[in-house]
């Protein structure tokens, strides 16, 4: 399978890597820095670029099901390069960094809100999850205390666990709806020094001080037990 760089270091913008099959969907490498689709953070875009200096786009990145491999999409037009070529693995860094910026901003959302997350999706801009509760939630509250944990400037760290430890610790867990990333023995934890501890797949920063200002757009009731709560960056 696809080694995944994005796993251990988010900050990775490039990477050399190796062609290891192509078809109508696009180019499949034995090595990445561009993160496929999941647990509710899109895949990256960016550009794969070959030796002579040419550039194939890459529109989407996806995971296939059945292989594990990590898929660079391309367009239907592209001129894809050959299985053992060496291209370098270009991610959109910007859009990126806000996407990073946007799920760690969840992992908070989180805290502030300790209660069972049913759904979730991020977008460039822009992240809400729904949260399984009935109580009422005040939008201006809830975007003081995301304010006041992200200039706290926390720091991000991350460790592996064991399956079988993960399965002896349930409350880790706060995702409902989306199961962990399993399938290789362990599972990556993400913590927010003092804040935050979860299981996640995802790229994040550094520390929160980094997300940077943000406001509670909209706390919707989408039924008895569940309110979705979107956030948007503030002033971008």
């Amino acid at each position: 399978m696809t080694e995944e760089l994005f796993r251990e270091d988010g900050y990775l913008r490039e990477c050399e890597a190796e062609v290891t099959a192509t078809s109508e969907q696009g180019v499949c490498l034995d090595r990445t820095v561009f993160y496929p689709m999941g647990g509710g953070q899109p895949g990256d875009v960016g550009k794969l670029v070959r030796s002579d200096g040419s550039e194939i786009l890459v529109a989407d990145t996806q995971k296939d099901r059945d292989s594990g491999d990590i898929v660079h999409i391309t367009g239907e037009q592209a001129v894809l390069p050959e299985v053992g070529e060496t291209v370098t693995a270009v991610i959109d860094w910007d859009r990126r960094h806000r996407l990073m910026r946007m799920h760690s901003c969840m992992h908070l959302l989180c805290a502030v809100i300790p209660y069972g997350v049913t759904g979730g999706q991020i977008t460039d801009g822009r992240g809400r999850l729904d949260f399984d509760m009935q109580e009422t939630l005040d939008k201006d509250q809830v975007t003081a205390e995301l304010n006041r944990l992200i200039s706290e400037n926390h720091s991000m760290r991350m460790r592996w666990i064991a399956d079988e430890e993960l399965d002896a610790q349930p409350d880790l867990v706060r995702t409902m709806s989306v199961k962990p990333p399993r399938g290789a023995g362990r599972v990556r934890l993400v913590e927010f020094d003092q804040v935050d501890l979860q299981p996640c797949g995802g790229t994040h920063i550094a520390s929160t001080g980094e997300i940077g200002p943000v406001r509670v757009a909209k706390i919707e009731k989408k039924g008895k037990h569940n309110r979705r709560v979107a956030v948007v960056f503030d002033g971008e």
